[in-house]
């Protein structure tokens, strides 16, 4: 066979080619050759290249997955970084405060107490904590306190167990305490927390005044009053240390005890009836604490003491409108409800 044959199919052929000719036949092409633009319309997407866009359209997908986390991590970071803040410096008053693990003893040197740490008293230890711009707290024997966030816009313990005495000078609503049944907002004051084994609490303000809540339910303490609060009730009614012993009494069991509603409208009596004209802050809270049918004797006896301003009606009292109240709040000397409507809402619920 002359090579000429496979270029232009002159010379001789050979057999063996012919045979191979006659076998692959069937799939000679016989239509024209397509232009260009029909093989650019026409031609499917090879398989591989689906499979490429596919795996490059998942990538994508895996990619920007990534970076939501990636920017969510930094977000947060950022915030925890802010609740950390400075930590609070530690100076031992007697025996051996912990931190942890660690003891504070006599020669130690000035230790920090920072977010997520546990400053612990026992029956023979006390300690202090102080942050320059905020304040100074004192801890007592028997004591469990914890920081839970130290940003520069909010200041934040948690009394598990035990007394302290705080005296904050920082912005009024930028520091509050944790306790098992409330928290305390601090409004620009001195005051002294404890809470017991189960959880129940007591406060008592010296100067300026405290907010009390859980889940909506609250309580303002002014200087001279005490507030008590109790697990899954929260504060009860805020009075006055000086407040007779009947009245004190009354109240203890009207807050916190599981009384039929003929003995609550008895012990309500009672409030009433020892309730001098300082006592107008124990009245103004049980406004809304009583029942509809016994807001009216309340109201009354209220208005008798310390007589309500010009804006303040009885119709509205008894509907509970929350202007009225807030005015006759800020009518009896003990502080503006202004402060306490601004910051409370920053303080999250117990």
């Amino acid at each position: 066979m002359k090579d000429d044959y496979l270029w232009d199919g002159s010379g001789e052929p050979d057999p063996e080619v012919q045979k191979l000719e006659s076998l692959l036949g069937r799939f000679r092409h016989d239509q024209p050759a397509p232009t260009f633009d029909q093989v650019t319309a026409e031609q499917p997407v090879p398989r591989r290249w689906r499979l490429m866009f596919r795996f490059s359209f998942q990538l994508a997908a895996v990619t920007a997955v990534l970076l939501i986390g990636v920017a969510t991590f930094f977000v947060f970071r950022a915030g925890h970084s802010q609740d950390s803040g400075r930590a609070w410096d530690i100076a031992r008053i007697e025996g051996a405060p912990r931190v942890g693990w660690h003891s504070l003893k006599a020669n130690a040197e000035t230790a920090k107490l920072k977010v997520g740490q546990t400053l612990v008293t026992d029956n023979s230890s006390r300690a202090s904590i102080t942050l320059d711009e905020t304040g100074s707290i004192d801890v007592e024997p028997d004591s469990r306190l914890k920081v839970v966030a130290s940003g520069p816009e909010r200041k934040r313990l948690s009394l598990e167990r035990g007394t302290i005495h705080a005296t904050i000078w920082g912005p009024a609503g930028s520091f509050g305490v944790d306790t098992p049944s409330a928290v305390a907002v601090d409004l620009g004051c001195v005051f002294t927390l404890h809470v017991d084994d189960s959880g129940a609490g007591l406060v008592r303000t010296t100067m300026g005044w405290v907010g009390f809540k859980l889940n909506g339910h609250e309580s303002f303490i002014p200087a001279g009053a005490v507030c008590a609060t109790r697990p899954k009730i929260g504060p009860g009614t805020p009075y006055f240390e000086d407040a007779s012993a009947s009245l004190r009494d009354a109240l203890t069991k009207f807050d916190f005890a599981k009384i039929a509603p003929p003995e609550r409208h008895a012990l309500l009596g009672v409030l009433l009836s020892d309730a001098r004209k300082e006592d107008a802050l124990t009245l103004w809270h049980l406004l809304s604490r009583v029942s509809e049918a016994d807001r009216a004797a309340v109201y009354d006896r209220l208005a008798m003491l310390a007589p309500p301003p010009a804006d303040v009606t009885r119709k509205g009292i008894l509907r509970l409108d929350q202007k009225m109240l807030d005015s006759w709040w800020n009518s009896l000397g003990y502080g503006d409800v202004y402060l306490w409507n601004m910051y409370e809402r920053t303080w999250s619920e117990k």
